[in-house]
């Protein structure tokens, strides 16, 4: 009797997946209604993951040598814990691959990777209106943060902030 599910494999990304990279970035910015925002290049994700200073890495989920799903992700350091952390930046599986545990399989070694790394953390953040995966999260043992609201400044109010560093010297 074979296996009903496929199997898949979880392996780091490498240059030569910046395309694949981009192309899961965009499914997921239309699957959470922000397409407009996702500007990524294979470009951009090259010189940032696989450059000279590498600023993320990323998962890559496949089922029979395909690519069905990521996540990306980077370092963080907690102050108060005096430690580094993991940020899970996004994660996505095309949606005819889930339910077969590859989300799962994706969280785990993000997590296996961070005990590697002696790190205390693992955080993220999650739209409140996607409800299957705040279910799927609250499963596997996340927790929202009470009291925790996050901030973003971007483009020309990060911009403007700039005005107020000391000139350098």
């Amino acid at each position: 009797m074979s296996d009903p599910k496929p199997r898949f494999t979880i392996r780091p990304a490498a240059p030569d997946d910046v395309e694949t990279l981009v192309n899961l970035i965009r499914e997921l910015a239309i699957y959470e209604k922000l397409e407009q925002l996702a500007k990524a290049t294979a470009g951009d994700l090259h010189k940032h993951m696989f450059g000279a200073r590498a600023f993320a890495e990323a998962l890559i989920a496949e089922v029979g040598g395909v690519p069905v799903g990521m996540a990306l992700f980077f370092h963080t350091f907690s102050t108060f814990r005096g430690q580094p952390g993991l940020y899970l930046e996004d994660v996505f599986v095309q949606p005819e691959h889930r339910n077969l545990g590859i989300g799962k399989a994706l969280l785990g070694s993000l997590a296996r990777i961070a005990r590697e790394r002696g790190c205390g953390r693992l955080e993220w953040a999650v739209l409140d209106w996607n409800e299957p995966a705040i279910a799927f999260y609250k499963s596997v043992g996340g927790v929202p943060l009470e009291e925790w609201t996050t901030y973003r400044i971007a483009d020309e109010a990060l911009d403007r902030l700039t005005q107020f560093a000391p000139k350098p010297e």
